[in-house]
């Protein structure tokens, strides 16, 4: 499949790391990518900024290895900031008392950032704002793949096959679906906070006791016979997908396809254990590709997303959409074969051919403010 190599922007910003419990995932997804843009054509600056628990951003030294992000910004890291506006953008202060303000000189940037404000939309809305071309989801679609209620309902309202899921609050009813269930953070990601419970007063005791369910909890129905599939989605320069997955289990017996399952092997959802291509009946792996591409019109897609599921092997239900995935979901791409240089590229490609939002004013022409009676008038 030929790529867009040559509209790739020449100066790039990898932007990982972020206030977010998957900031440590990121981290590695970040460096990665980092390493992967030295293969990349027509790529020849490349500034990596890290975007810390507490929020700050700094231009550090994409040399260094996941460890040294452990205790926070490295060593030599330097101070930037995102500005918005029409001048806006990640900019440096040099100086004392009258600093001088640079703007980096960046023509897109790579969005490695995975949970949190990084993959909700409060990021990409900033990146909006000032101005920078970036991958991945826009605002709306990274905040609707990260809202596990209003995509369950999306799912469900266009047909295609669901677990029930509802909102767990501590006036909510028994659910209609039987116990045990699942419960999980609302606005997170798909691994963190996630807790299986025997029955409904267990669930709604967790509301206090789990620290991820502040900002809303969902509950679903619990299925020990299902098991995880997943499939990643890429758009540009035409949509394709990838090798179906069958995630496994590192802790034999375990309930859930957890954190550490995924995640704690070195490099990411690249080193989990796993079954490439899953082993599944024709009929069924076409009914996974069926719905994944059903999945990328429903949402909007923009970049690589990654489709979970979940089966018996007969039966499939779709479970969540991540918007921006671990290791960017290259390790999904080997049927056929694309290179991590070439996803990179075709990513960058799409974030200045495709941009994500277009802000105007057309039809604002100032006809209502000048025919507009006094406001204290409109006060009284």
């Amino acid at each position: 499949m030929p790529t867009a190599a040559a509209s790739v922007p020449s100066r790039v910003a990898v932007l990982f790391g972020g206030p977010s419990p998957e900031h440590d995932v990121s981290v590695l997804t970040g460096l990665q990518a980092v390493r992967g843009l030295a293969g990349v054509a027509g790529v020849d600056d490349v500034r990596p900024l890290y975007w810390s628990k507490a929020g700050d951003w700094f231009v550090v030294d994409g040399a260094l290895e996941a460890s040294a992000f452990a205790g926070g910004p490295p060593p030599g890291a330097r101070r930037v900031e995102l500005v918005l506006g029409s001048e806006g953008g990640f900019v440096e202060r040099h100086g004392g008392l009258r600093p001088r303000a640079e703007r980096l000189a960046i023509d897109a940037a790579l969005v490695c950032c995975h949970g949190g404000p990084g993959e909700d939309g409060a990021l990409q809305g900033a990146l909006d704002l000032a101005g920078v071309a970036y991958t991945g989801p826009d605002a709306a679609g990274a905040a609707l793949g990260m809202d596990k209620l209003a995509w369950a309902g999306l799912v469900r309202a266009a047909g295609l096959p669901a677990l029930e899921r509802i909102s767990l609050r501590r006036d909510a009813p028994s659910p209609g679906c039987a116990p045990p269930y699942i419960v999980k953070p609302r606005f997170g990601g798909s691994s963190i906070g996630i807790d299986v419970v025997a029955d409904f007063p267990t669930a709604l005791a967790r509301l206090d006791a789990n620290v991820h369910l502040r900002r809303g909890a969902v509950l679903e129905p619990y299925r020990p016979d299902l098991y995880d599939l997943q499939i990643a989605v890429r758009t540009f320069p035409a949509l394709e997908l990838s090798a179906i997955e069958r995630p496994l289990r590192a802790r034999p017996g375990s309930e859930i396809l957890g954190y550490a399952d995924k995640y704690v092997g070195g490099d990411g959802m690249a080193s989990a254990p796993r079954e490439l291509p899953a082993r599944l009946a024709d009929d069924v792996a076409d009914r996974v590709r069926a719905v994944a591409r059903a999945v990328a019109g429903l949402a909007g897609v923009r970049g690589v997303v990654r489709v979970d599921l979940l089966s018996d092997g007969e039966q499939l239900f779709v479970n969540e959409v991540n918007t921006v995935p671990g290791s960017l979901a290259r390790y999904l791409f080997v049927d056929p074969v694309v290179p991590f240089p070439a996803l990179l590229a075709d990513l960058l490609a799409e974030a200045v051919a495709r941009p994500a939002a277009h802000l105007g004013s057309t039809g604002a022409d100032g006809t209502v403010l000048r025919s507009a009676s006094s406001i204290a008038a409109k006060l009284a």
